[in-house]
């Protein structure tokens, strides 16, 4: 019997090393996790570093002025206006023979524009040209013989002194110089007249080439070669009155009309914001020239002229325009200078407001505050600074020290 219970003892399970076979089964696996769970982290961290975003930037931009402005004590429509404008026509009804301004063309003062027929006007200068020849050859007969009669007086004089000639001689001499004197007052006359014929036939023949008569861009070709012009509507339509139109771009300004209810906030000088409606992004500085002192009965609007601090080659006569007058607080609010940026740069997270700021080659996850937006701009008050890169189009899951290439 002891043998027996000694053989069902050997057959019993120590669990005592049941339970230090687990314990050590368990720290092998947990080694061999955490190995895993490192190993993953490191090629995660590998792979963000070693990888590399594509990105779009866009400059933290600082304005100040009429661009900062958002509210206007007054806005107005109106239109872009040329103070010198004008259609060039000729001084005499003549036929064109040449035309040499085109739309677009910049022209000089005095430019030579267009030509018409000059046959007849030619032909009548050369007649007054010689008329003006016959007239200083009859003065200079006249002279010869003026000379001769006076010669012929003084002898008379003295012969009637000598009694060999008689007082009706003397008389005679006389008279004939007198009426020599006379002659050639009047040959000097005609000489005269003469001359300002042939400045007349060459003011006429001046008159058949007509010029620009200031600098400036002609916006129109009315006429062509082979039609007939007249400083007067003539010939039932069929005569053109003007070559081209000719407008002075120094002399842009705007014209609005301000309803008669509302013109007590316009004064001269006035800060103005104007806004073309072909650019509506671009924010031109502008003053008030002056209200012009009378009112449409029909529409109840007073007109008002307005300046361009500085002209641009985008400024077009015509043009169609938007402006906001501005009050004394405003401009005074708008020498606090401001930063924008695209609204496409800001990330929400949570409740704050993050953007990534590229840094070398790497981005930077930064918090800002934010104010008001402007179009498809937004303020920013707090933590940014003017001229750094903000991300505005990227990955969703772009992280702070992500590597990035700026397209």
């Amino acid at each position: 019997m002891p043998e027996k219970k000694d053989r069902l003892k050997e057959l019993r399970i120590d669990r005592a090393d049941i339970e230090t076979a687990r314990s050590g089964g368990g720290t092998a696996l947990a080694v061999i996790a955490a190995f895993l769970v490192l190993a993953g982290a490191g090629g995660w961290w590998w792979y963000s570093r070693s990888r590399v975003v594509a990105v779009r930037t866009a400059p933290v931009e600082e304005r100040s002025g009429p661009e900062a402005m958002s509210a206007t004590v007054l806005d107005a429509s109106g239109y872009v206006t040329a103070r010198r404008r004008a259609t060039v026509s000729s001084k005499i009804t003549g036929k064109i023979v040449e035309v040499l301004v085109e739309e677009g063309m910049v022209v000089a003062e005095g430019q030579i524009l267009a030509r018409l027929d000059d046959s007849t006007a030619t032909r009548q200068l050369a007649l007054a040209e010689a008329e003006l020849v016959s007239a200083r050859s009859s003065l200079e007969e006249t002279e010869v013989r003026l000379r001769e009669a006076e010669l012929n007086l003084r002898r008379t004089r003295a012969l009637v002194d000598g009694a060999v000639a008689s007082t009706a001689e003397l008389d005679a001499a006389q008279a004939e110089l007198d009426a020599l004197e006379a002659r050639l007052a009047r040959g000097r006359e005609e000489v005269e007249v003469a001359e300002r014929r042939v400045a007349l036939r060459q003011q006429e023949l001046d008159d058949t080439v007509i010029r620009a008569p200031f600098p400036g861009v002609a916006v129109t070709k009315d006429a062509q070669p082979g039609e007939m012009i007249s400083p007067v509507s003539a010939g039932g339509g069929f005569t053109r009155t003007g070559i081209a139109t000719v407008v002075d771009m120094d002399s842009l300004e705007i014209e609005v009309d301000v309803n008669e209810a509302y013109i007590n906030r316009v004064r001269s000088g006035q800060q103005v914001v104007a806004t073309l409606d072909a650019y509506p992004e671009w924010k031109i500085p502008a003053k008030v020239i002056t209200t012009v002192p009378t009112a449409d009965r029909q529409k109840a609007t007073v007109r008002v002229r307005i300046a361009f601090d500085q002209l641009d080659p985008r400024i077009l006569p015509d043009m169609g325009v938007k402006v906001s007058f501005l009050s004394e607080e405003e401009i005074a609010a708008a020498t606090a200078r401001q930063l924008l940026i695209p609204a496409a740069a800001v990330r929400e997270d949570g409740e704050r407001k993050v953007v990534f700021v590229l840094s070398g080659e790497t981005v930077e996850r930064r918090a800002v505050r934010l104010g008001p937006a402007q179009g498809d701009q937004v303020t920013v008050l707090a933590g940014l600074s003017a001229g750094q890169q903000v991300i505005v189009e990227g990955t969703a899951d772009l992280a702070d020290g992500d590597r990035v290439s700026v397209q």
